[in-house]
This record gives structure tokens, C-alpha cells and sequence, in this order.
């Protein structure tokens, strides 16, 4: 008995990382504004969605990593092959385009966070620019995982900083599974507030990155049951990390009144006071580390995702000369997004912030529903594609992600 769960443990370890990963760095900058927005704004009183996000960030990252065991290839690859290459260009583009205002989310996370240490953002983006550009292009796939995996352990400071607050655990726990009062349903903003959590979770860009990932991995089918558990594993644990932040701030900055947050660096800065030294530094460590953290995979994988689009070669274990357009694309895709951070004013920084999870909404219903049509072909995907009872929660999921969309696009109509 023990030899098993020894070997089950070694070859889970062995299969960590692209699961792991994915989940973690959606915890980005946007991310953590949002859910200290959402804490500050509102107490404990959002925290009943982590429940819901959870099982619908289990269930999407999971038929992605099926995908990718059973077929071997990337989810763009397997779009291109399957609906053809003018609705690949098109999605590729839209990509594109969506990644790069969430990079450049992330180099103002960068920026805000090292702000709080006195750095001024002409010193720390172009030099964090720059670390993120070599790690990936002088490195190799082995040891940039080991990279993202140290970065996705360090998020552990938001449960620190969560406790740090001093919270009240019995009215953390009690709003966690129990729904909130009917009145405020009749607050717009407090219904605004539990889309952008919903939305803040689950980007169109994860699903591309896990399955390329799992790929360029070797994962094979007779693993994919540690590799589910990778999965399942990194979607409980950014899901912990967000409950954790939510509480820190709903214990902090609600309890004094304090509100308005304009970007994720406010919420440390007015922490500090509150909670002490401690929690201020652990929340802008925090902040920076998951900045960093996305501003490299988020570039890396949109480079992924367009060159097996449009079947050109891709992959940090290949060499610039190998894959061209793969590190090229990386390469502006940074340059991009820390260059705006450079040259574009404060206030219009924080409508980039604002746009890009927008913008996230509005592609990734198109991205589920491709991939529900994908994974219930069993010429694809054999014995592996989704049961009925499966089918039942993604189709649900997905629905509900169109739903909120809608309802958000609906509300940003003036008059509404």
C-alpha cells in the first residue's frame, strides 16, 4: 500500500506544472485589483462566489488538459484542423490583440507594486522586461517551469497577508456558503462586482497555454489521471489565494471605510496602517510576484497559441533560429506592453486595466463553446470525450459565462 501512494505521489510530481501553472497566473494583476476591490467595496459579502469559480475553472482546465493528453496537440492546432484557417486568423488576431492589453495590465501591476518601494516605473519595467525576456528565450522548458512552479508557490503571502488582517473567521466562513441578503441584488454595482469576479477567473488565454503545455510536456494517457489532479490541485489552491485576498481587504479596508481602489497597489498602500508592516510588504511582494509572473506567460502563451494556429514552430526548447516568429512574437508582445506602461499616463493606464477584462469576457464564451464542439468528437477524442453528466456542468458553465457577458456588455450601454 505504501509503495502505491509512493508511486502515485512520484508520478504526480512528475506530471506538475502546465495545471498548476495556468490556474496560478490568473491570479494576475487585474485579477487581485479585482478581488481587492471586491473585499474593500464589500466585505465578506462576495466571498460565496469562490465556490461556483471553482468548479467552473475545474471543469474548463480539465477538458483542456484531456485534450491535449488524448490528441497531442494545442487547442489552436486542433481549431485550424477542425473549422479551418480563416476562423483560426480571425481568433488569433482577436487573441492578440486581448493578450496584449493584459500584458500590459501586468507591467502596471509591475510598476505599482515596486512604486510602493519608491522605484519609479522608468527603472523597474524596462528591467523587468528584460528578466522576463531572457528567462524564457535563454532558457530551456525544464527550467522555466521550475521558474513559474517557484512563482506559483510564493502566492502563499496573500493567505499570510489574509491572516495577518485579523479577520472575523466565522463570518468569512459563514458568507463562503451561504448566499448573501435579497436586497443586495437590487445593488448594480454589488452585481457588477460578482461578474468581474466570475470573469476575472476564468481568460480566454489559460485554455490555450495548459493544453500547449501539457503537449510540449509528453503527458501521455496513461498519466493524464496525475496530470487531472494538477489541474484540480492548482484551481483549489489560486481559488484559496483569492478567498485570502478578498478577506484581507474586506478586514482592512471595508471595516475602515476605505473603498475606493483604483489600481491593486492602493489596497497595500492603505493596508499598511491597518495591518502593520507586514501585510504591506507581503501584499506588494505579492502584487509584483504575480505580475511578473503573468507578464511571462501571458506573452508566451499567445506565441504558442498563434504559431500552432497557423502551423509554424513554436516552443521554448527550440532555438531563435528554429522558431522565428515564435520568440518574435514573444519578444513585442513585452516590448509592447511595457513601452505603453512608459508612455501613457496614469489615468489611461487604469482604463487599460479595465478594458482588458472586458475584452476577456466577450472572447472567451467564443473559446468554451470551440472547445465543448471539439471535445465531444469521438473521432478526436475516442473513449476520452466528455460523459453526459460532464457535458451537463461545461455546457452549464459556458452558459453562464455567455450570460455574464452579456448582462456586462448590456450594462456598459449608457441609460443602463
Amino acid at each position: 500500500m505504501l509503495k502505491r501512494w509512493r508511486i502515485r505521489i512520484l508520478l504526480f510530481l512528475a506530471v506538475l506544472g502546465p495545471g498548476f501553472i495556468t490556474a496560478n497566473v490568473d491570479n494576475d494583476s487585474g485579477g487581485i485589483f479585482t478581488y481587492s476591490q471586491a473585499g474593500a467595496q464589500y466585505g465578506y459579502s462576495l466571498l460565496w462566489t469562490i465556490l461556483p469559480i471553482t468548479i467552473a475553472l475545474i471543469v474548463v482546465q480539465e477538458m483542456c488538459a484531456r485534450m491535449g493528453v488524448v490528441t497531442g496537440k494545442g487547442l489552436s492546432d486542433l481549431i485550424r484542423e477542425e473549422f479551418g484557417l480563416r476562423l483560426t486568423f480571425v481568433l488569433m488576431v482577436a487573441l492578440v490583440f486581448v493578450n496584449y492589453t493584459n500584458v500590459v495590465t501586468e507591467f502596471i501591476g509591475i510598476a505599482g507594486s515596486l512604486h510602493l518601494f519608491h522605484v519609479t516605473k522608468f527603472i523597474s519595467v524596462p528591467l523587468c522586461a528584460l528578466l522576463v525576456w531572457f528567462m524564457v528565450v535563454r532558457g530551456d522548458y525544464k527550467s522555466t517551469e521550475k521558474i513559474f512552479l517557484i512563482a506559483s508557490v510564493v502566492y502563499i503571502a496573500y493567505i499570510f497577508t489574509g491572516v495577518l488582517s485579523q479577520p472575523s473567521w466565522h463570518d468569512a466562513l459563514l458568507a463562503t456558503v451561504r448566499m448573501p441578503k435579497e436586497s443586495v441584488w437590487r445593488n448594480k454595482d454589488y452585481v457588477y462586482m460578482a461578474i468581474g469576479i466570475v470573469g476575472t477567473t476564468i481568460a480566454p488565454w489559460m485554455q490555450f497555454y495548459l493544453q500547449s503545455s501539457v503537449v510540449e510536456k509528453g503527458i501521455r494517457v496513461k498519466d493524464y489521471a496525475a496530470s487531472r489532479l494538477d489541474v484540480i490541485v492548482g484551481s483549489f489552491f489560486t481559488d484559496l489565494v483569492a478567498w485570502f485576498i478578498i478577506v484581507a481587504c474586506a478586514a482592512t479596508l471595508f471595516v475602515h471605510g476605505m473603498g475606493e481602489i483604483k489600481v491593486a497597489s492602493d489596497a497595500a498602500e492603505a493596508m499598511r496602517p491597518l495591518a502593520g508592516d507586514y501585510a504591506f510588504v507581503l501584499f506588494a511582494f505579492g502584487l509584483f510576484n504575480a505580475s511578473l509572473f503573468a507578464a511571462s506567460i501571458l506573452p508566451l502563451s499567445t506565441a504558442y497559441t498563434v504559431c500552432e494556429g497557423l502551423g509554424l514552430e513554436s516552443g521554448v526548447d527550440k532555438s531563435f533560429r528554429q522558431a522565428p516568429f515564435f520568440y518574435w512574437l514573444y519578444t513585442l508582445l513585452i516590448a509592447g506592453g511595457a513601452i505603453t506602461v512608459l508612455l501613457l499616463p496614469d489615468a489611461t493606464l487604469i482604463q487599460f486595466s479595465v478594458a482588458s477584462q472586458v475584452l476577456n469576457g466577450i472572447l472567451l464564451p467564443v473559446i468554451i463553446i470551440l472547445m465543448l464542439l471539439l471535445i465531444n468528437r469521438s473521432d478526436l477524442m475516442g473513449n476520452y470525450k466528455n460523459s453526459r453528466l460532464w457535458n451537463l456542468i461545461a455546457w452549464a458553465t459556458s452558459i453562464v459565462v455567455v450570460g455574464l457577458t452579456l448582462v456586462m456588455l448590456w450594462g456598459m450601454i449608457p441609460g443602463h
